[in-house]
């Protein structure tokens, strides 16, 4: 009997192994599939993938790094040329007033002659 009962009992750890065996396989080809299913899914809906996203990301904060340069230099460059314009200012206020221009344009004679 005891040699009945251990042969019984290895075979049905022999099926229960067997049937683990087929379980971890049907659960990989159900991961797989979900996983087909959700990529073409997000396909379809345009979703952009993380990768893409994150380099994206990355492109935009550069671009913003640049833009805050940009406009720092510029602003010191409008500085720099409102300094010589006011400088230029004050010398030309300084200066005498210039002989007044005659009405008549230059090259023409004046009527009557």
């Amino acid at each position: 009997m005891t040699q009945t009962s251990n042969r019984f009992f290895d075979e049905m750890a022999r099926l229960m192994n067997d049937a683990a065996g087929v379980a971890q396989g049907v659960r990989r080809e159900f991961d797989t599939l979900f996983r087909a299913q959700a990529e073409r899914i997000l396909r379809e809906l345009d979703v952009v993938q993380r990768e893409e996203f994150e380099a994206v990301k990355e492109m935009a904060r550069l671009a913003r790094e640049e833009n805050e340069a940009l406009k720092a230099r510029l602003e010191a460059l409008e500085a720099k040329v409102g300094e010589k314009a006011s400088t230029k200012t004050k010398s030309v206020s300084d200066a005498p007033p210039a002989a007044p221009d005659s009405t008549e344009p230059p090259g023409n004679p004046p009527l009557g002659e």
